[in-house]
């Protein structure tokens, strides 16, 4: 600088100067442009806003108009979902039980022993009962993915305090993931993964303040009242995603453990006891809640699905899922179902994470996800291993599994999306160190690598396709003047887990009339167990019959003392059937054989029944 003595400039001020006049604003602005675009907040808002954005693209096709539009891959599931969100809605009218009367009448359904997603139908449920379950539906579609996304960022940024640009890499691959997109088409269960972070973070800051020692205990236990909240919730969104992140926090903390022993030493006593106390707390408040499920009325204490069928082939971990830009239709016969394409992380993807492990090997958070990985990847492939839809008569790890209460109902190919998060993990990491390299070819060409690893499994837009209208008789309320709201209406023909159709209808009108049958999970299967749907009554299977075959079969009185029968057992008051059913001419006059002449009322046919009064 020059002497403090130093003659000033002499002569008029240069151009532009403006002396002691106040900065201009547009300068102001700019300024606080700048901040704005260099605070944290503003950049973890974008990076939210983002996520959002391509969610609601990828989940377009339901928007014009959510209750004509359906997710094609997977109707009946959506179906089901929304007669839940309809049923949870009810909460707002004091009329809700964790068994529910509404369906299945008059045996009911147990809420605890489907996918009710109890806690998310309470959430939205003035928007289902402003709007309507479709909308509800459509909603938890685009928020499943972008706030599952959302949620993982914020940990990477936040509490790993990782680069934005690493955290976003990461967010991207935990909401967007093959095995992600496949399960939104209807498996709001295992989708809605908000809480999944928030639990991880819990545990975490239990590790740190356990580390800390003494002075730190309110944030110890505080931590793990949280985590008690945080499982308890999600039990009542999904419990199968709660045993994959339990089981995997399982196995990352021992391997952790293992890596860092004198660490492990240190905390564990400080550690056990918050987490002891999570597991007290959160127990107390699920303990009626699970005894409902496995032992309360309509309760089922074993999976319905084979873990046989539900297996990931090894080929399809290079593969990659017909729902992704890059990949094909035949790849689909890797997979046991269009919803479980967990397993499709493809080739690129697994070279870059593989060469991510091996740099970054040395760091005990690495090795720990990396012994995770390869157990959850050994778990999904189930009792015996394919490869190529061939068996190779190898028994895979799953089958130590096989007949361990409550644990053989997940579905083995699901573990694999414990590994979503795991992967994550270490490409975030691998950027994040990348961009704190002083070499800018590493700043510039590792970011750039991962994502182009990223780019063939980057999902396509949900397929979807237009649904049938609801009759003016549902939508108008004129169901009133047939089934009053208690009561029992049986549509025609009656809906089954192959065809759930009708279970629309109660879903419009807000779950207010109970259905006969449905589309659940029910102790319906041998000696017991758990079955998809009930069995149908022979009234039921005669509708069925003629709605697929055309047949009219000769009613006699044998016939309509069966039907007034079955009638009694489900405590119907009305009998529906619409102008659109299959084949329903020859259904009408089937009816009319059992019951009488029907009724018209605007577009469909009513009959009156007393099997409400028994």
């Amino acid at each position: 600088p020059p002497p403090a003595d130093a003659p000033g400039p002499t002569g008029p001020p240069a151009s532009g100067a403006t002396g002691d006049r106040p900065p201009p604003a547009t300068g102001r602005w700019r300024r606080a442009a700048t901040a704005l675009r260099h605070a944290p907040w503003a950049r973890d808002a974008g990076a939210v806003l983002l996520f959002f954005l391509y969610a609601g693209w990828l989940t377009a096709g339901l928007w014009p108009d959510p209750g004509a539009r359906v997710l094609a891959l997977n109707p009946e599931d959506q179906v089901l979902y929304e007669w839940f969100l309809a049923y949870d809605s009810r909460v707002l009218a004091g009329d809700f039980g964790l068994v529910s009367d509404r369906l299945n009448a008059p045996d009911g359904v147990n809420l605890m022993a489907n996918t009710s997603v109890v806690a998310l139908g309470f959430l939205l449920a003035p928007v289902t009962v402003a709007l309507g379950a479709p909308v509800t539906f459509a909603v938890l579609a685009l928020a499943s993915l972008a706030g599952t996304a959302a949620a993982w960022y914020l940990l990477l940024a936040r509490t790993l305090r990782l680069h934005r640009g690493a955290a976003l890499v990461g967010g991207a691959l935990c909401g967007f993931a093959p095995g992600m997109v496949s399960q939104n088409n209807s498996h709001l269960h295992m989708t809605v993964q908000f809480l999944v972070p928030v639990i991880v973070c819990l545990v975490i800051r239990m590790a740190r303040a356990a580390e800390a020692g003494r002075g730190h205990g309110r944030r110890l236990y505080g931590s793990a009242l949280g985590l008690a909240a945080a499982i308890t919730v999600q039990v009542f969104i999904g419990e199968e995603v709660l045993f994959l992140t339990a089981l995997s926090l399982a196995v990352f903390t021992l391997a952790y453990a293992a890596a860092r022993p004198r660490y492990a030493w240190r905390v564990a006593p400080r550690f056990a006891a918050a987490l002891l106390l999570a597991a007290v707390v959160s127990g107390a408040a699920l303990a009626y809640p699970l005894w409902l499920q496995f032992a309360g009325p309509q309760g089922v204490a074993n999976g319905v699905f084979s873990p046989h069928h539900f297996s990931a082939d090894l080929a399809s971990f290079v593969a990659i899922s017909p729902q992704s830009i890059g990949g094909r239709p035949e790849a689909a016969a890797l997979a046991p179902g269009v919803a479980e394409h967990n397993t499709f992380f493809g080739w690129l993807l697994l070279l870059a994470a593989g060469t991510a492990t091996v740099c970054l090997l040395r760091r005990p958070v690495v090795r720990a996800a990396t012994v995770t990985s390869l157990v959850m990847a050994g778990l999904a492939l189930g009792p015996e291993i394919r490869l190529a839809g061939e068996s190779t008569g190898w028994t895979g790890p799953y089958h130590l599994l096989l007949g361990l209460p409550l644990v053989d109902g997940a579905l083995p190919t699901r573990f694999a999306l414990a590994l979503v998060p795991l992967l994550a993990l270490v490409l975030a990491l691998a950027v994040d160190r990348a961009l704190a390299s002083p070499q800018r070819t590493v700043r510039v060409c590792i970011p750039v690598a991962v994502v182009a690893a990223l780019l063939p499994i980057s999902p396509r837009p949900m397929v979807t396709a237009s649904r049938q209208p609801l009759p003016e008789f549902i939508t108008a309320g004129h169901w009133r003047q047939c089934a009053p709201p208690g009561s029992t209406l049986v549509p025609v023909p009656l809906p089954t887990p192959p065809k759930p159709w009708s279970m629309r209808w109660a879903a419009a009108a807000g779950a207010a009339f109970a259905l006969p049958e449905g589309f659940f999970i029910g102790p319906y299967g041998e000696n017991g167990t758990g079955a998809m749907g009930v069995y149908s009554q022979p009234t039921s299977n005669l509708l069925t019959k003629v709605a697929e075959t055309g047949e009219t079969p000769p009613i006699g009185d044998e016939e309509r003392a069966q039907a007034r029968r079955d009638v009694a057992h489900w405590r119907a008051s009305c009998v529906v059937l619409t102008d659109d059913a299959p084949h329903a001419v020859q259904l009408r006059v089937t009816l009319e054989a059992l019951f009488g002449p029907g009724q018209r009322v605007t577009d469909v046919w009513t009959w009156r029944v007393d099997g409400a009064g028994g």
